[in-house]
């Protein structure tokens, strides 16, 4: 029996799900629940259709999992607990300091319905956050470095687009290379937020802005640019299209630590993505929680959980004979 599986919201990261989705025999897509206009939403599967959001309730039997593919600033602090009273669920929250209290809430939805919520599921937080504690668990006298990129920052760029005067923009997060070295050889450097990463602009400006003032705007804008050595590039639109369309993205996950009696002993784990396509990656981690949240709840289960409390075992297709067989 597939499990049945629906999606709440058809962004990059909607469709990332359903495209996951064709790749894994055992899941079926049942629908896509939207706020826009079901008859405007275009979908791919042939065999779900679209709804409104307000129907959601009423398919309650009919889905084993919905994925939430909402944004972190304003829609999953509300649609997983809500939506944990009906389903099982999936989402992707990823403001780090807001998971205590987003868990929190999730998890008094879910207990009291008998369902299984999975919380911040992808690769930061996500898979990266699981190699952080593997890491620490092995290397107990260590140090962590995370990089991120090169790749695409949807936030960063959406802040360039919000200045005056700019018509578009992409932003890179670039990891600086003399950095990277230094912990993979175990020097384990004290590192600023300078001295690991760089951030490169591509902007598409309005015809007669001030490219100086913009150019000044981004470099000092705060929280977002004014602790990172920036390059701001101009170009045109046609440019931005052809050179600047896809939403790559990546990243090093490092632990260095020491062992032996007088530590005499130098070891470095790394953990490394790179990404033709963030949303589309993040989507197909999902994609195997939403599988181990479904198992999870059929033994009994419920609750709010993270990627730490899920075994990997639950996130296979493969039975636990075949795991041990191929994979072990």
């Amino acid at each position: 029996m597939s499990i049945r599986i629906g999606i709440l919201g058809y962004g990059n990261l909607g469709r990332g799900v359903e495209c996951a989705i064709k790749h894994n025999p055992d899941l079926e897509l049942v629908g896509v629940f939207t706020r826009r206009d079901p008859e405007t939403v275009q979908i791919l599967t042939k065999t779900a259709k679209v709804y409104s959001v307000d129907d959601a309730e009423k398919m309650k039997d009919q889905i084993d999992v919905m994925i939430l593919c909402g944004g972190s600033a304003t829609d999953l602090p509300e649609q997983t607990p809500k939506y944990a009273q009906w389903f099982n669920v999936v989402d992707s929250f990823d403001t780090h300091k807001k998971i205590p209290e987003h868990f929190a809430n999730v998890d008094k939805a879910a207990s009291e319905n008998g369902h299984v919520g999975i919380i911040s599921v992808g690769w930061d937080p996500g898979m990266f956050s699981l190699n952080r504690m593997y890491a620490n668990a092995i290397l107990t006298n260590g140090k962590d470095y995370t990089f991120w990129g090169k790749g695409v920052s949807q936030g960063h760029s959406d802040a360039i687009r919000r200045i005056k005067g700019v018509k578009d923009g992409k932003q890179y997060t670039i990891p600086v290379e003399s950095a990277l070295e230094a912990v993979r050889s175990g020097k384990n450097p004290e590192l600023t937020t300078r001295e690991k990463h760089t951030r490169e602009c591509f902007v598409v400006a309005e015809e007669g802005a001030d490219l100086a003032r913009i150019e000044n705007e981004i470099k000092t804008m705060p929280n977002y640019f004014d602790e990172y050595d920036t390059t701001v590039h101009f170009i045109s639109e046609e440019e931005l299209k052809r050179d600047h369309s896809g939403i790559p993205h990546g990243g090093f996950v490092i632990r260095t630590g020491k062992t032996g009696w007088n530590d005499e002993n130098s070891h470095v784990i790394e953990y490394s993505l790179k990404l033709d396509s963030n949303p589309e990656f993040t989507s197909s981690v999902i994609v195997a929680y939403a599988r181990a949240a479904y198992r999870m709840n059929q033994e009994g289960q419920k609750g709010c959980k993270t990627v730490f409390d899920v075994a990997p075992a639950y996130l296979s297709a493969q039975s636990g004979e075949e795991l041990r067989k191929h994979l072990l």
